[in-house]
Order: C-alpha cells, then structure tokens, then sequence
C-alpha cells in the first residue's frame, strides 16, 4: 500500500514538474517576444527625442539668422515681432524644459542618455538664442560702441 501512496505522490508530483516545464518553455518564448517589443519602444522613444532635438536645433539656426539682420531693414514693426518671436522661444523653452524634468526617472535608469543630453543641449541653445536675439535688437543698440562695431563687421 505505501507503494501505491508513493507512486500516486510520484505521479502527481511528475505531473506539476511536466506541466510547469512545458509552461515555462512557452514564456520562454514569449518572454522573447516581450523583451523585443520593450526594445523596440525604447528605439521609438530615442527616436523621438533624436527628432525633437534636431527640431530645436534647426529653429536655433533660424533665430540666429535673424540676428544678423542690418539695422537699417529694421524697423518698429519689426523690432515687434522680434520682441514677439523671443517671448515665443521663451514659452517654448518652458515646455521643453518641463518636458525634460520630467525624465528624470528614465535618466537615473540610463536609458537614451544620449538622446536625452542632446535633446537638453538644445534646449539649452534655444534659451540662449533667445537671450542673444534680445541682446542685439534691445540691449546692445543703446551702447555707441556697439553701433561702431556693427558698422565694422558689415564692411567684412
């Protein structure tokens, strides 16, 4: 009788190792699967802040442009939508920042450290773009020398 016990016990046992083995080679699989899905997001995510970066950094080439501008083609109505244009730079560098403090979690956990940099990196431009725009239309024309050197360097 404790033969029958022994085998049933046995059995049984066999049963759930069978069961749990069988289970645990589908996940495998799966778990593949998964795994590569969880990757794929993190290329989407890369991507996306790759893109954004590159975004900023083509507005910053077109701000820049505009500071080079001859004083002589600007006028008020200009001088206004440049003041316009830095209040834009400065609301969007808000969000964008926003949007950067907000990965905090994600770049204690290493991931798309590169992107991330590069995405704060232009951000960072973006700011000072828009600190270099007012500088030269708002600032930097109410100092005589400034105006000499302008005269100066369109000669060039």
């Amino acid at each position: 009788m404790n033969c029958l016990t022994h085998n049933l016990g046995l059995s049984e046992t066999f049963e759930n190792v069978r069961k749990l083995s069988f289970e645990e080679k589908k996940e495998a699989v799966l778990d593949e699967v998964k795994i590569n899905a969880f990757l794929d997001k993190i290329l989407e995510f890369k991507s996306l802040f790759v893109t954004k970066a590159n975004n900023i950094n083509t507005l910053v080439e077109k701000i820049e442009e505009i500071t080079w501008f001859n004083d002589k083609d600007v006028d008020n109505d200009t001088l206004m939508k440049i003041n316009d244009l830095i209040s834009a730079i400065r609301d969007l560098h808000s969000s964008l920042l926003r949007q950067y403090v907000s990965l905090n979690i994600i770049r204690s956990k290493g991931i798309a450290n590169i992107e991330i940099k590069n995405f704060k990196a232009a951000i960072d431009d973006l700011k000072e773009v828009a600190q270099d725009l007012e500088s030269r239309f708002f600032f930097l024309p109410n100092i005589p020398d400034f105006e000499e050197i302008t005269k100066e360097l369109s000669l060039v």
